[in-house]
């Protein structure tokens, strides 16, 4: 598990491989994340946007960016936590994603974005 906190909010990643979805002989690597969001702070936050970079070893990267996750623009209270999962299809054995999220503070207005910390995606038998 890969976890971050930057402006009191923690996020958390954790990856799985889907061997049963994934067609490794035709360059087809599927792969879920879960992601738990945490307000540290004291203020009311709400997650406006997200932008991802998605990197294929050796076929460029493509990002993808739009408002809310998973059809969601959550608000947390103070110790509040949001979690979803998702799912991203790689070219290649080994991949990375990273990125931001936009939050804003409901108390003073403020917009801020947020890293998520950048993870791998390995195909787990060539970590054998």
């Amino acid at each position: 598990m890969t976890r971050k906190t930057i402006n009191n909010i923690k996020i958390s990643v954790k990856t799985n491989f889907r061997d049963d979805v994934s067609d490794v002989n035709h360059g087809s690597y599927l792969y879920n994340y879960r992601i738990v969001i945490q307000n540290l702070g004291i203020n009311e936050i709400q997650l406006l946007r997200r932008y991802w970079k998605i990197e294929h070893l050796n076929h460029g990267a493509s990002i993808v960016s739009g408002e809310g996750v998973v059809g969601e623009q959550p608000i947390l209270q103070q110790n509040e936590v949001f979690a979803y999962m998702s799912g991203c299809q790689m070219i290649a054995p080994i991949g990375r994603m990273s990125g931001y999220y936009t939050f804003k503070d409901l108390v003073t207005g403020e917009v801020f974005p947020v890293e998520i910390p950048a993870f791998q995606l390995v195909y787990p038998a060539i970590m054998n």
